[in-house]
């Protein structure tokens, strides 16, 4: 009797932690943009907490330190898109030399494929075929039918029917009401950032002393670790790729500048920062300068692109990237992929950018809590 309820508590157990997971995974999915919203308000306090705690060391008072830090933070994104704004407007004057561009390698492009499956063609069909083929496709009409179609013959263009079309435009209506009220919310969850932010780093310690106020004895000492945990890990990810992207951006910057390629200033900090992206850096690395050489039309010039994004990003992977981040991090190649996976699924592209460190978060908590150490082990290097 005992064994049967045990394997009974047993299978109760498992089957509510299965429909929680689901849960889980259902509200993350629906609530994405909520979530996003408040991971990336974290990431960014973390990024700045550092300059608040320097602000602090000249005895100003937190909340003004904060404020201070995050109209700087402001300021910083606003010349970052005045200058984005003005170098799109420039390269606005030169979208026709551009879409020149584009249509001459598109041309090329068609014209070697046709060329190509013109040989494959006659190699591999033996040349009877290939004669007969011809003679088919140029059939001389009878005599005396020439200019003339019978009679019983359908009319070419059948006869134009009216239409209607009542239900296109409610369809068409419907979906910009849907995509324009996704982007609605999409914009509404990012103007909480800047205050969530604000909130995160003025009011940070105090949260944190009021929570653990409410717990006693052995869980206050264990959720104090985790959080210094998470606190720690995360901050090194942010803060470390941050810094690397700095440096790539930089780099980038002097090798664009050194061949005058067109919109250097801002396409040397994109190719920089797309570098990181986990398992797709460097192609979406490669994208904006090549885009940018395309008026020149030079190969020696994308070939030095091409070798130079790619020895850079080969660089900043397997020599920087474990001293800024990797030493921190300590997560198993395994549990990148399944946590770029997962992520990816739930979020889209957001996903593969904060699937590291959210999985680096967990597994702070998994390593600072006793019964869930084997997990962290488990996701470890």
């Amino acid at each position: 009797m005992y064994t049967q309820t045990t394997s009974a508590e047993r299978t109760l157990r498992v089957a509510i932690s299965i429909l929680a997971a689901a849960g889980g995974v259902a509200l993350l999915y629906y609530g994405r943009v909520f979530f996003i919203t408040v991971i990336i308000a974290f990431m960014i306090a973390f990024l700045l907490e550092p300059a608040v705690r320097l602000f602090m060391k000249i005895r100003m008072p937190r909340g003004l330190a904060s404020f201070l830090v995050c109209a700087l933070w402001l300021g910083c994104l606003y010349f970052a898109g005045l200058g984005l704004y003005t170098e799109g407007m420039a390269m606005l004057d030169d979208l026709p030399a551009y879409g020149t561009r584009i249509n001459e390698l598109v041309e090329s492009a068609a014209v070697r494929v046709e060329g190509f499956e013109k040989n494959v063609y006659s190699t591999l069909v033996p040349r009877r075929f290939q004669d007969q083929n011809a003679n088919q496709q140029v059939q001389p009409e009878p005599p005396g039918t020439r200019g003339k179609r019978k009679a019983a013959d359908p009319p070419l263009t059948p006869p134009i029917q009216e239409v209607r079309l009542r239900q296109e435009p409610t369809a068409m209506v419907s979906y910009v009401y849907d995509y324009l009220r996704s982007f609605y919310n999409v914009l509404l969850m990012m103007s909480f950032i800047p205050f969530l932010v604000y909130f995160i780093l003025s009011w940070g310690d105090h949260l944190r002393a009021r929570l653990l106020f409410t717990l006693e004895g052995e869980p206050r000492y264990t959720v104090g670790k985790a959080l210094d945990g998470v606190g720690d890990m995360v901050r090194a990810y942010v803060v470390g790729n941050f810094l690397l992207g700095l440096l790539l951006s930089v780099a980038s910057v002097i090798l664009f500048a050194s061949v005058r390629l067109p919109y250097w200033p801002v396409v040397g900090p994109l190719s920089g920062f797309l570098s990181l992206v986990p398992y797709i850096g460097m192609p979406l690395a490669l994208i904006p300068p090549l885009i940018s050489a395309l008026p020149k039309g030079e190969p020696a010039l994308y070939l030095f692109l091409l070798v130079s994004v790619g020895l850079l990003h080969l660089f900043a992977l397997n020599l920087l990237y474990p001293k800024f981040v990797g030493s921190r991090v300590h997560l198993n190649p395994l549990a990148v992929t399944i946590a770029l996976m997962l992520w990816g699924m739930l979020w889209g592209g957001i996903g593969l950018i904060l699937a590291i460190p959210i999985t680096a978060g967990i597994k702070a908590i998994c390593d600072n809590v006793s019964s869930l150490k084997p997990y962290g082990r488990l996701l470890g290097d």
